[in-house]
């Protein structure tokens, strides 16, 4: 009996991979567990070991080829079995990736429900791509169309924004698994569907396999003076003229087509000369983007952005018009009732002397975000500031399980974004083994996701501690609702000159205008009690006050 070889997860966060290379071809003996083919993420480069000994029958998905986890990309059968020819995996045209990938992204039997099965057999024999509700998380089991960014008939290119869905946890652009014309839309607007349901078909203008990638030749011509890097987008494409590989992950193509980088000129420093996101961001920053490109990589809460302008605003509601709530909205909604109903919210506030920090701000701005390709603003201060606070009291890094009180190995930073369409809290992990530039880059990271729609969902959840900033908008304070299950949120006020009194050693006093924050605590008074929640508050303003830390 035939064994299908499936794209494995990689890892929570990981949701396709690249093939970059086939140890064996089709007709090739393999045992189990030996290394069958090569895969790069984001993340690793790893072997996939074969799952099972016999003849490999089959290949579905080129060296080069993106494809989502739980793809099949390949077939093993026993020794007397027909060997299919896969012209993707031999032919010299394999880095036409769009072709490859009609084959590659049938999902595996075992993952489908049965009617999206059914819905996609016509489409697989007629050369078509399937378009998947992708998995965008572990507990998530079903996603919301919202908007079709694409109509039937229109060319779309791959990894180009296909559809934006809506999930109980994050609202999501999704792309395009592959180049070609969008020839069938199987789920409307508003439609909430099953994961690994097919949704679309994408192939020709008639649906054959002859003609499903020639209509997107003319688009990419096209497009391609724009985006140097567009030759780039797959990881066996050959740039600048040359027939070298270069390995980089789709995450880092997509940095490099949003920043109009060329590929070829960014030294990789992962394994066997691999380009990482570091590597691109790092490139940007010192270099900028292309003659389209913007400067930095991205901004930190609060500030704009080139991906937040792309984001369309609500349109305003006619005055008496009784408008439904958006999937993200309702669930904003019941989250925050839940919250109350959960925590006993106590707040306490503290007024802060940010003014060394903003002289040492106001000297370094612009040689920082020369140096590093990011800005530097209030932010990462903030949170370095929490990150040795929560360390020396893990009390306010804790949460509540049942009658137990669970201190959390780790320090995981969720930092509130603002959007056009809601709030989300994406959240930056691990993030007491940060150094400041590395909080500056990851606050600016997930901020732009976040606004551009680009997050995943576990990026969005496993927050120990939160820190929101409604002092952007110019308010005093505010008293924040705790971001269940954790125990305690920090709100940042605006930052404003105020008359202050000083006190010299002698105990004189004079006036002096002074940079003052208003710093809010909300705690669960079930667990940090206010003696505890003012130490920690007094913590922050002494070490904000007397800051003597090297910002990188």
């Amino acid at each position: 009996m035939p064994t299908d070889v499936i794209m494995p997860q990689m890892g929570e966060s990981i949701f396709e991979g690249t093939i970059t290379k086939w140890l064996k071809k089709v007709g090739d003996t393999v045992q189990r567990d030996e290394p069958l083919f090569e895969i790069s993420t984001d993340k690793v480069d790893a072997e996939i070991p074969s799952p099972a000994a016999g003849v490999l029958t089959e290949i579905k998905a080129a060296e080069g080829t993106t494809v989502q986890i739980n793809t099949v990309v390949a077939v093993i059968g026993g020794a007397g079995e027909a060997v299919v020819k896969s012209a993707p995996a031999a032919a010299p045209a394999a880095p036409a990736t769009p072709v490859a990938a009609k084959a590659a992204s049938k999902p595996a039997p075992a993952a489908t429900p049965a009617p999206a099965a059914t819905a996609s057999a016509p489409a697989a024999t007629s050369g078509g791509t399937n378009v998947i509700m992708p998995q965008m998380g572990e507990s998530i089991f079903e996603g919301t169309i919202t908007k079709w960014l694409k109509k039937v008939g229109d060319t779309v290119q791959r990894d180009e924004p296909l559809f934006e869905i809506s999930t109980d946890k994050v609202d999501a652009e999704i792309p395009s698994p592959a180049a070609g014309v969008l020839t069938e839309i199987k789920a409307a607007e508003g439609t909430t569907v099953q994961i690994n349901t097919v949704v679309a078909v994408i192939g020709g203008a008639a649906g054959g396999s002859a003609s499903a990638v020639a209509p997107a030749k003319p688009a990419a011509a096209k497009s391609a003076p724009a985006t140097p890097a567009s030759v780039a987008t797959s990881a066996s494409a050959p740039v600048s003229g040359t027939t070298e590989r270069i390995r980089s992950s789709p995450l880092v193509r997509r940095i490099a087509k949003d920043n109009h980088l060329d590929l070829a000129k960014i030294p990789g420093t992962g394994a066997g000369g691999r380009i990482t996101k570091e590597d691109a961001l790092g490139y940007l920053g010192q270099h900028g983007g292309g003659q389209h490109g913007g400067g930095s990589a991205a901004p930190a809460a609060g500030g704009t952005s080139t991906a937040a302008a792309k984001v369309p605003a609500v349109s305003a509601p006619l005055p008496g018009g009784l408008v439904p709530m958006s999937k993200m909205r309702s669930i904003i909604a019941k989250r925050m009732v839940e919250s109350k109903h959960t925590s006993a919210h106590v707040h306490s506030v503290f007024k802060v002397d940010m003014t060394r920090i903003a002289r040492i701000r106001e000297r370094e701005k612009s040689k920082y975000e020369q140096r590093n390709g990011v800005k530097l603003t209030y932010m990462p201060f903030i949170t370095r500031a929490a990150i040795h606070c929560l360390r020396k009291m893990p009390i306010v890094n804790a949460s509540l399980e049942g009658d137990s009180i669970r201190y959390h190995p780790n320090i995981n930073i969720g930092i509130a974004v603002a959007l056009d369409w809601g709030l989300i809290v994406p959240v930056v992990k691990q993030a007491e083994e940060r150094s400041f530039l590395g909080i500056a880059r990851g606050i600016a990271d997930v901020a732009e996701r976040a606004r551009s729609k680009k997050l995943k969902p576990d990026e969005a959840s496993g927050g120990t501690f939160t820190i929101t900033n409604p002092g952007i908008f110019g308010e005093q304070f505010g008293t924040p609702v705790i971001n269940q299950p954790e125990t305690a949120i920090l709100g940042v006020g605006g930052l404003f000159k105020e008359p202050v009194v000083l006190t010299d050693a002698e105990g004189n006093d004079t006036i002096a205008i002074r940079h003052i924050i208003r710093l809010t605590l909300g705690f669960d008074h079930r667990i940090i009690d206010g003696a505890e929640a003012g130490k920690f508050m007094a913590e922050l303003k002494k070490y904000l006050e007397n800051w003597n830390e090297d910002i990188g």
